[in-house]
C-alpha cells in the first residue's frame, strides 16, 4: 500500500504540471491582457501616473517576457524579478483587477466554497443512500414510485431556477432572505459565535439546492446497482442460510454497490465548485465560482489560473481519496495492487 500511495503521488504531480500549463496556455490564448488593455484605455486617456503604475506591474510580474518564461516564473521554478516568487513558494500572485494579492481576494471564499461543497456531499450521501436501499429492498412498491417521481423531479430541475423560486416565495410568504452566507449584518464583521450561527443557519438552503440534482441521481443509480446486486447467487445464497436479511444487504451487495460511488469523488468536488457558479451568483455566496467567471471575463490571468489550480488540486485529491477508500472497501482491488 505505501508503494501504491508513493505511485499514486508522483502521478498527482506530473498531472498537476501538465494541468498548470495547459491553464497558463488557455488563459494566453486571447490576444493581450488586462494590463495590456488597461495601458491601452489609459494612454488613450492621458492618464499617465495610472499608465506608470500598470507598466511598473508588467515589469514586476513579468509579463513582458516569453509565455513559456511567464509560466515558469508563475508555478515558481524560474527567478522572476523577485526571485523565486511563485506557486510552489505560495505566492499566488496579484489581482489586477481587484488591484490586491490574489490570496486576500480568494481568502475566506477558499474555505467557505469548501465548506459548502463539504456539506453537500454529506447531505447528497446522507439523503440518498437510505432512500436508494429503501427503493431496492421495496421495488414496485408506493415508496419506489414516490422515490422514483422525485428523483426525476430533481434531475429535471435546474439548481439556479430552484434557487432563484427559493429567493421570492421565501421573501413573499416568510419575508425571509436566504441570500448569501450571512445576515448583512455579519458580513464583514470579525468572526464570533453569532456569525458562525449565522453561517450554519444560511447554508440549509445552498446545500439543498446544489445538492439535489446530486442526490436524485445518487438514489437512481444506486438502486439500479442494488437491485443488480439482489439478483445474484451470493446474496440469494447467503439469505438461505440463515443470515438475517439486513446483514446480508450490508454485508456484501450494499458494498459492492457503493464502489461506482467512491470512484466519483475525484470528480464530485470540482464538478459541485464548477456547477454551482450560478447558484453562486443567484444566491449572492461569497465563493470562489462569481470570483473565478470576472476574472476570465477580465483575463485577470494570476487570479483566474490560482482558482483553476485549486480546482485542479481538488480532482487529483479526491482521486487519491477514492483509490484509497476503494482498496479498503473491496479486496478485490487491494489484491490487486500488491
Amino acid at each position: 500500500m505505501i508503494g501504491f500511495v508513493a505511485r499514486r503521488l508522483v502521478t498527482m504531480a506530473l498531472t498537476l504540471a501538465v494541468i498548470s500549463l495547459l491553464v497558463f496556455l488557455i488563459i494566453k490564448l486571447p490576444p493581450g491582457d488586462f494590463l495590456t488593455n488597461q495601458i491601452a484605455e489609459l494612454r488613450a486617456q492621458g492618464d499617465a501616473a495610472a499608465t506608470a503604475k500598470a507598466e511598473f506591474l508588467i515589469k514586476q510580474y513579468g509579463l513582458d517576457r516569453p509565455v513559456l518564461e511567464q509560466y515558469l516564473v508563475w508555478i515558481g521554478v524560474w527567478p522572476g524579478p523577485n526571485g523565486f516568487s511563485g506557486l510552489l513558494q505560495g505566492d499566488w500572485g496579484w489581482s489586477f483587477e481587484y488591484d490586491r494579492p490574489v490570496n486576500e481576494v480568494v481568502g475566506d471564499a477558499l474555505w467557505l466554497t469548501l465548506l459548502v461543497n463539504l456539506t453537500t456531499v454529506v447531505f447528497l450521501h446522507v439523503v440518498a443512500i437510505p432512500i436508494a436501499i429503501y427503493s431496492a429492498t421495496r421495488q414496485y412498491s408506493i415508496g419506489d414510485y414516490l422515490a422514483t417521481f422525485v428523483g426525476y423531479i430533481g434531475l429535471a430541475t435546474p439548481n439556479f431556477l430552484l434557487a432563484l423560486v427559493l429567493l421570492y416565495y421565501m421573501n413573499h410568504w416568510f419575508g425571509i432572505s436566504i441570500g448569501g452566507l450571512f445576515d448583512p449584518e455579519y458580513a464583514n464583521e470579525p468572526w464570533s459565535l453569532a456569525k458562525v450561527g449565522s453561517l450554519l443557519q444560511h447554508l440549509i438552503v445552498p446545500t439543498i439546492v446544489i445538492g439535489l440534482s446530486g442526490t436524485a441521481a445518487m438514489i437512481r443509480r444506486m438502486r439500479a446497482n442494488l437491485l443488480d446486486e439482489l439478483s445474484k447467487q451470493y446474496y440469494v445464497t447467503a439469505k438461505a442460510k440463515g443470515m438475517p436479511q439486513t446483514r446480508a444487504l450490508l454485508k456484501y451487495p450494499f458494498r459492492m454497490a457503493l464502489n461506482p460511488f467512491i470512484a466519483d469523488i475525484g470528480n464530485l468536488l470540482p464538478n459541485l465548485v464548477s456547477g454551482s457558479v450560478l447558484v453562486s451568483l443567484v444566491l449572492s455566496l461569497p465563493t470562489v465560482g462569481p470570483i473565478l467567471l470576472a476574472a476570465l471575463k477580465s483575463q485577470d490571468q494570476f487570479l483566474a489560473g490560482f482558482i483553476l489550480m485549486f480546482v485542479a488540486v481538488l480532482t487529483v485529491v479526491g482521486m487519491l481519496i477514492s483509490d484509497l477508500l476503494l482498496a479498503w472497501l473491496d479486496p478485490r482491488i487491494r489484491l490487486g495492487q500488491r
